[in-house]
C-alpha cells in the first residue's frame, strides 16, 4: 500500500526533531570545549593577547554606508544572525506542526517558560534597582539549548522521552522571548530609512517562491541585504535572521506519495522477469528517488539540515571562545562577589529560572489550563527546571549587549559560569536520582 502525505506526518515531525537534537548534543560538547580554551588563554601567561586579538577591527565600507567593528562583534552581530535564523527556523517548525502547534500542547512549556524567565528578571532588576548595572535584567532570563539538551543525553533512555520534548519546548519558548527582549530593549536608535528597507526586503523574499524564485543564490544575496539594512537600522541585525527564517516555508512542494509511488513502480519486478536487475539499474533507481525525494523536501528541514551543523559545530563554538574568556583570579572573583550585576544574574539563574518554571507549571496544572506531560511527574520535572538555568550562550550574548567590555561585562560572564556549572550538576543529580532505567518505569 502506497503511504499517504498524512500517514508519513508524524516520520516528517520526528526525524528533525531526532536530528536537531543529536547535532545540539554533539555541538554542547564543542561548546563546552571552547568555553574551557578561552578560559585558558586569557587566565595563562600571555592572557592580554586575548583582547588585542577579538578586539582587532576590520572594516566593512559600501560607500553609501560602512561597518567599523571588532572581531568580536563581527562574530556577535554577524555570524550569530546564522545561529539564530536557525533557531528561527527551529521556531516555526514547533509553532506549525511541533510541540507549539496547538494550544493544549503549548500551553505547559509556554507557561512555564515565561515564569522562568520573569522570575529571573524580577529578580535581578530587584537586586539593580537604580544600580549603574540595571540594564542587564535580560542576561539570566535564557536557557541554553545546546548545553540543556547535552545534559540529557547522558541519561539515555533513562529520562523520559515527553520530558525531552517539554525541555526542548520550553527552550524555544525561552529564545521567542530573548529575541524579544534584545529586538526591543537592547537594539540602538532606529532609523526609519533603513527599518523600511528592511521590512521591504522581507516582503520581497516573501513573494519569490509566488513567482518560482527556487535559486539559493537570489535569497542569499536577499538574505545578505536585509542583515545590512536592519543592522543600520539600529534594531539589532540578529533579528533580521529570525524574520527571515520565519519566512522559510514548512510544507513541502508536493505530495510525498509521489516518491513512495515511484519507488513502488521502480520496484516492481513483473512475474515473467527473466533476470534480477542489474547493481547498475538499482543504483539509477535509488539515484532517481533520492532526487523526487529532495524535490518534496520541505525547504525548512533542507536549510536547516544544512546549516544546522555549522551553527553547532562552528559559529558557537567560535562565539564562546570569543567572549567566554574571563579572568578568574582572586582580584576578578572577590569583584565579582561584590557586585550587584554578579548576584542578580547568579540568583536569577539559581532560583529565578527552576522557581518561575515549577510555579507557573503547578499553577498551569492545578487551573486545569495545561497537563503534566505523559510519564513525568513533578520530581521529573523539577530536574528539569534546574537544568533550565544553564543560561550560557544567550545570556553571554546580551551580556555584550547590556555592558559592552566593561567591568560589569566581566562580572556578569563570570555569574553565567558559575550558575550554569553548578545547575547543570545539580540538575544532573537530582534528574539521577527521580529518573529510572526503562525496564523500571515499564
Amino acid at each position: 500500500m502506497i503511504p499517504s502525505a498524512a500517514r508519513d506526518l508524524p516520520g516528517r515531525v520526528l526525524r528533525p526533531l531526532q536530528q536537531f537534537l543529536q547535532t545540539e548534543t554533539a555541538g554542547a560538547v564543542l561548546l563546552l570545549v571552547a568555553t574551557a580554551a578561552a578560559l585558558a588563554w586569557i587566565n595563562l601567561p600571555g592572557g592580554a593577547r586575548y583582547e588585542d586579538f577579538w578586539g582587532a577591527h576590520l572594516r566593512l565600507d559600501l560607500n553609501v554606508a560602512s561597518i567599523d567593528e571588532s572581531l568580536r562583534h563581527w562574530i556577535n552581530d554577524g555570524l550569530m544572525t546564522l545561529f539564530f535564523f536557525v533557531v528561527g527556523l527551529e521556531i516555526k517548525r514547533e509553532l506549525v506542526e511541533g510541540e507549539l502547534a496547538g494550544a493544549r500542547r503549548a500551553a505547559l512549556p509556554a507557561i512555564a517558560a515565561l515564569g522562568g524567565m520573569a522570575a529571573p528578571a524580577a529578580i535581578y532588576a530587584s537586586i539593580n534597582a537604580g544600580r549603574t548595572g540595571a540594564a542587564g535584567w535580560g542576561i539570566p532570563m535564557a536557557t541554553d539549548i545546546a548545553f540543556a539538551v547535552g545534559v540529557f543525553a547522558l541519561f539515555g533512555a533513562r529520562a523520559p522521552g515527553a520530558l525531552k520534548v517539554f525541555l526542548l519546548a520550553l527552550a524555544i519558548v525561552d529564545d521567542i522571548g530573548a529575541i524579544i527582549v534584545i529586538a526591543v530593549f537592547y537594539s540602538g536608535g532606529i532609523a526609519p530609512g533603513w527599518l523600511a528597507a528592511a521590512a521591504g526586503l522581507l516582503a520581497l523574499v516573501a513573494l519569490l517562491p509566488r513567482f518560482g524564485v527556487r535559486e539559493a543564490v537570489a535569497y542569499i544575496a536577499i538574505g545578505l541585504a536585509t542583515w545590512f539594512a536592519t543592522y543600520q537600522s539600529g534594531v539589532h541585525a540578529t533579528v533580521a535572521g529570525v524574520a527571515l527564517a520565519l519566512l522559510v516555508p514548512v510544507r513541502p512542494p508536493g505530495d510525498l506519495a509521489d516518491v513512495a509511488r515511484r519507488a513502488e513502480e521502480l520496484a516492481h519486478l513483473p512475474d515473467d522477469a527473466p533476470e534480477e536487475p542489474s547493481r547498475e539499474r538499482v543504483v539509477e533507481a535509488i539515484d532517481e528517488i533520492r532526487e523526487l525525494a529532495g524535490e518534496h523536501e520541505p525547504p525548512l528541514d533542507r536549510i536547516e539540515r544544512r546549516l544546522h551543523p555549522w551553527t553547532s559545530y562552528l559559529i558557537v563554538p567560535l562565539f564562546a571562545l570569543a567572549n567566554a574568556g574571563v579572568p578568574l583570579g582572586a582580584d576578578a572573583l572577590t569583584d565579582a562577589a561584590r557586585s550587584a550585576v554578579a548576584w542578580g544574574v547568579a540568583l536569577g539563574l539559581v532560583l529565578g529560572k527552576p522557581l518561575g518554571i515549577l510555579l507557573c507549571s503547578w499553577g498551569a496544572v492545578r487551573l486545569r489550563i495545561a497537563a503534566l506531560p505523559d510519564g513525568v511527574g513533578w520530581a521529573e520535572l523539577a530536574g528539569a527546571a534546574l537544568i533550565a538555568g544553564i543560561g550560557f550562550t544567550v545570556s553571554l550574548f546580551i551580556t555584550g549587549l547590556a555592558f559592552g567590555e566593561d567591568a560589569r561585562a566581566a562580572d556578569a560572564k563570570i555569574a553565567i559560569l558559575l550558575a550554569s556549572a553548578l545547575m547543570g550538576a545539580v540538575g544532573m543529580a537530582v534528574l539521577w536520582m527521580v529518573t529510572r532505567a526503562p525496564a523500571e518505569r515499564a
